[in-house]
C-alpha cells in the first residue's frame, strides 16, 4: 500500500493515489495542478521513509477540482432590557 503523510493548512493528512481529499483553501485556480513539498512520511509497499521533520526531495502532486465553502453560521447576541443587539454572519471557508 502506497501512502504519504503531508502537512497542509496547519493539519497533517494521510494521502493515497487516486483518492479525493478536502483540504484548506489553496491560492490556485480550479483545475490547476498543485505541488505540496511538506511530506512527513512515505510508505511505499513496506519501504518506509521518515522525515526529520521532512522527507528530502519528496513531493505530492494533485489537482484542485473545486473550492468549497462551509455553511453560514449566524451569531445573534442580545441583552434583554438593555436595547443592545448584535448580529454577525460567519462564513466558514
Amino acid at each position: 500500500m502506497v501512502y504519504a503523510i503531508i502537512e497542509t493548512g496547519g493539519k497533517q493528512l494521510r494521502v493515497e493515489p487516486g483518492r479525493f481529499y478536502d483540504i484548506e483553501r489553496l491560492a490556485v485556480d480550479e483545475d490547476a495542478s498543485v505541488t505540496i513539498d511538506k511530506v512527513l512520511f512515505i510508505d511505499n509497499d513496506g519501504e518506509a521513509s521518515v522525515g526529520q521533520p521532512l522527507v528530502e526531495g519528496a513531493t505530492v502532486e494533485g489537482t484542485v477540482l473545486r473550492h468549497l465553502r462551509g455553511r453560514k453560521i449566524i451569531v445573534y447576541k442580545m441583552r434583554p432590557k438593555k436595547k443592545t443587539r448584535k448580529n454577525r454572519v460567519i462564513v466558514r471557508s
